[in-house]
């Protein structure tokens, strides 16, 4: 735990100006980020006797080590830099909203040519018109269903698109009324682009100019007697009146906006959107967020309108939004709100009539959805804390091991020898940090030798990188380490990337190292890091048979009861390490049994290879054939058969392959063995 005074700046090198402020830790990771109107006053009182801050303040300022900040013009600015450092770092001590699902949009792509509509998820797009989000998807569907009556946009997908156009004849839709078919030009681009604008205009809200224009054509072709035009408008107006019933009308002035409500507690708050856009629900979402900073009421809208609006523009920030309280002060927010829209934007607490009432509404909305959270996550919290304090207790740690990382090795018999890392942060997996190892420096079927070498991989680049940014005083490694340490999976970094406060790769070590083995694993593991100086971090190994937890320098194990909480944490990291291990090591096996003489020839590619083996049947004809007889295939010429004749020659024939299941020998055909399923026995 450090000492705030240890790296408190003194009082005359902050500025009393606007700005953005960011605290570290020992490892350079970014942990907190703020901002201020007055930098001076704000980081001042995070200097003061401890017993005075706030219990998760006080978390904050003993974790870290070091503060830094950057001047800005003004408050907006601050807000605006703020935003893009939080989504930047993601330190631990901000508050974050997590959605609790990915909701679905209803998307018009007006980017392409022909503009689509469809259900989409995750982040937007730029060029594509998004309306929701949504409860369900079906709801979705329900509705662009009843709207491709009156709007025949395109829905259908790429490829289908493409093949249409291809045979000149359209989908189903199209014969049935529910597509322009702009595929086999039933009507031009500009015409399929203004019906998909119309469609847009109608979901953002447009609605009563529409159905009054149709109601005067449907008036007029009545006059007319063109009869069934008037039916089939009829029918259109009746069509969309039905979907505008699917969203309830919830404020009768035909109101554009956004209402924001919050339930919170000590420990967590949730907050719920209702997205009223012609004065109909078009949309709702929702968050739950861990207070994890000390923050008030106003202080979590302004972060929910951060993560609300963060990566909007335009009409995806409505005229209004309504609050249950505002920001202080409100005017920075409120004039970034106006940037992001490019015109004013309203921001207040309603008062009175039917928006508070719906305001109320939305309020309940968010209380339900906090006692769900908590209905749900309640026991989660409480067993993640004691299964971290039983693990320390049994290990005799200092502290609980708020990160885990956990190694496995896997091979097939001694082939393909992989290795995997996961890690484990505060008891929730944290698979962004997963990392995979090849074994290069030697071959066979030795888990030991292994588990000493990927320990070591890990540590050696922990030790590198903590080097690089002045933490370590010891020579550079030497070149062989760093080359074996870019052995992994992952990409390798060119430099020490947490001096920006990224959590990359191996710069962050662990409290405690789990080894799927015993105690021959766990004492490679051990040597690994003895060797490497690195004295620290705590290693235990978890044996499948009995379940048992053994130690360093331990003849006996420590048996944990089967009810233990500690126990059932420590088996879901290290199912988890061997189930990511299992599948990179199937996946490497799959390449090379997928790969045949065929592949290493240059100039030859997939789909000139499937046309050789289709001629000729299998690699061992071939091999056989002449080069005039290679000339027959279609796309071979006679440079590349000439190629093809003299790498097979060059080539010692393979050994004929056996169907371990049956006995039976598999001809020699350039595929892999269909019985591979028999080797999922022999996996390690």
């Amino acid at each position: 735990m450090a000492d705030p005074s240890s790296y408190r700046p003194k009082p005359g090198q902050i500025p009393d100006s606007p700005g953005v402020y960011r605290f570290r830790d020992e490892h350079r990771r970014v942990i907190y980020v703020g901002k201020a109107k007055s930098l001076r006053q704000r980081l001042s009182s995070y200097f003061q006797d401890l017993a005075n801050l706030h219990p998760r303040t006080r978390t904050m300022v003993t974790t870290a080590a070091s503060v830094e900040w950057t001047v800005v013009n003004t408050e907006v600015e601050a807000l605006q830099l703020e935003y893009t450092w939080i989504k930047e770092y993601d330190p631990r001590f901000n508050v974050k909203y997590r959605d609790d699902k990915s909701y679905p949009y209803l998307a018009v792509t007006l980017n392409e040519e022909y503009p689509r509509v469809r259900v989409m998820r995750g982040a937007k797009k730029k060029g594509v018109r998004y309306f929701g989000p949504y409860g369900q998807a079906w709801a979705i569907r329900e509705t662009v269903d009843l709207l491709l009556r009156v709007f025949p946009v395109r829905t259908c997908s790429a490829g289908v698109f493409k093949r249409s156009a291809q045979i000149g004849r359209p989908c189903l839709l199209g014969y049935i009324g529910k597509c322009s078919a702009p595929c086999v030009g039933r009507v031009s681009p500009e015409e399929h682009r203004e019906l998909a604008e119309e469609f847009c205009d109608f979901m953002a809200g447009r609605t009563g100019a529409y159905i009054r224009r149709l109601e005067k054509s449907m008036q007029e072709a009545a006059e007319e007697m063109e009869y069934e035009r008037a039916a089939r408008l009829r029918d259109d107006i009746d069509a969309l009146r039905r979907a505008m019933e699917k969203s309830a009308v919830v404020l009768a002035d035909a109101t554009d906006a956004d209402l924001i409500a919050l339930a919170e507690d000590e420990l967590e708050a949730a907050v719920q959107i209702f997205h009223v856009r012609g004065g109909r629900v078009r949309g709702q979402r929702g968050w739950v967020t861990d207070k994890v900073e000390n923050v008030d009421t106003a202080a979590l809208v302004e972060h929910a309108l951060q993560q609300l609006y963060g990566e909007e523009s335009g009409d995806a920030v409505p005229k209004e939004v309504l609050v249950p309280a505002l920001p202080d002060p409100v005017e920075p927010i409120q004039q970034w709100l106006t940037e992001r829209r490019g015109s004013n934007v309203s921001l207040r607490v309603p008062q009175r009539g039917d928006k508070k009432d719906l305001m109320a509404t939305v309020q309940r909305n968010a209380q339900q959805a906090l006692a769900l959270h908590k209905t749900k996550r309640a026991s989660d919290l409480t067993t993640r804390s004691r299964a971290l304090e039983e693990i320390a207790q049994a290990l005799g740690l200092d502290s609980v091991p708020l990160r885990i990382e956990c190694f496995d090795i896997s091979h097939l018999q001694g082939d393909d020898v992989v290795a995997s890392m996961v890690v484990f942060e505060d008891g929730l997996a944290r698979k962004s940090e997963y990392r995979r190892f090849q074994i290069k420096t030697f071959e066979g079927q030795d888990d030991v030798r292994a588990m000493h070498e990927v320990i070591g991989r890990r540590f050696r680049r922990y030790l590198q990188e903590k080097q690089q940014t002045g933490e370590w005083e010891e020579e550079t490694p030497a070149a062989e380490d760093t080359a074996a340490a870019a052995g992994e999976g992952a990409p390798v970094a060119t430099g020490p990337t947490d001096e920006e406060g990224r959590p990359k790769r191996f710069a962050y070590p662990p409290q405690l190292v789990v080894v799927d083995g015993g105690q021959p694993q766990v004492a490679a593991a051990q040597r690994a890091l003895s060797e490497l100086g690195v004295d620290d971090v705590a290693v235990c190994g978890l044996a499948k048979r009995l379940e048992e937890v053994w130690l360093p320098d331990e003849d006996d194990p420590v048996v944990l009861p089967r009810s233990s909480e500690g126990l059932y944490l420590l088996q879901r990291v290290r199912d988890e390490a061997h189930r990511f291990a299992i599948a990179y090591q199937r996946n490497k096996r799959g390449k090379r049994l997928r790969s045949g003489p065929l592949d290493s020839i240059p100039g030859l590619g997939e789909s000139r290879r499937q046309a050789l083996l289709k001629h000729f049947g299998s690699v061992k004809r071939l091999r056989a054939a002449r080069v005039e007889d290679i000339c027959e295939v279609p796309g071979i010429g006679r440079k590349t058969a000439e190629t093809i004749a003299a790498a097979l020659a060059g080539a010692a024939p393979a050994a004929p392959a056996v169907n371990t299941a049956t006995g039976e020998i598999i001809e020699d055909d350039g595929a892999a063995p269909a019985a591979l399923s028999s080797e999922r026995g022999l996996e390690r």
